[in-house]
């Protein structure tokens, strides 16, 4: 498994339904949503996953140093931050992921927002959210899976670039080992990834 790339050109992963509620801002048993309502979002939803194409990519590899401030990883990758090296204190390895909603879903909520049909941008919106980041769970699950060979497992969190004091320009790292291009992403010059709805993390094995 190690010192592999694995890319993933197919993550089929039902809406999550629950989650994209929440994020538009709907509390279950406080919020009044009419079923007239509920329907509308329900559809937009399911318009929004036919749209969406979930790719993913994940690579493990060796913990080399780990001082409290710099952890070093194999391949003479190297971050500077003491909440990433707490976070993987304890840890012998890493694993780098990264995964996409794709184009076309960003293409159509660009397309309503232009039509002025901001009910159903909203919700495409959400949905690509919650749907890129249930794969980055679903790609921890599918290692965690060969990962128990061997009686080991992930840390149940994940750390991205940008949070706290690990710098978002630390994404051009983990891009370029991830090869993102490779599921159809690119880097802006400023540390974002291409389409919009993409991410990246780091997961830590003890």
């Amino acid at each position: 498994m190690f010192n592999s790339l694995t890319i993933l050109d197919k993550i089929i992963l039902d809406p999550p339904a629950t989650q994209i509620y929440s994020r538009l801002g709907f509390k279950k048993k406080i919020t009044d949503l009419s079923s007239s309502r509920q329907k509308e979002t329900d559809c937009y939803i399911r318009e929004a996953a036919a749209l969406i194409a979930l790719r993913g990519v994940f690579y493990p590899i060796p913990i080399l140093k780990n001082d409290g401030r710099t952890t070093g990883l194999a391949g003479g990758l190297s971050f500077e931050s003491k909440k990433l090296a707490s976070f993987l204190d304890g840890c012998r390895d890493a694993v780098l992921i990264g995964a996409t909603a794709g184009a076309s879903i960003m293409e159509a909520i660009r397309e309503k927002t232009a039509m002025d049909q901001m009910t159903a941008a909203v919700v495409y919106d959400a949905a690509a959210s919650e749907m890129a980041d249930a794969a980055l769970d679903w790609i921890m699950g599918y290692i965690n899976r060969q990962l128990r060979r061997d009686g080991r497992c992930l840390l149940p969190r994940r750390f991205s670039a940008g949070y706290a004091d690990f710098k978002l320009e630390n994404q051009s790292s983990i891009f370029e080992m991830l090869q993102m291009e490779k599921i159809g992403v690119t880097l802006t010059p400023s540390f974002l990834l291409l389409p919009e709805k993409s991410l990246t993390a780091i997961c830590g094995i003890p």
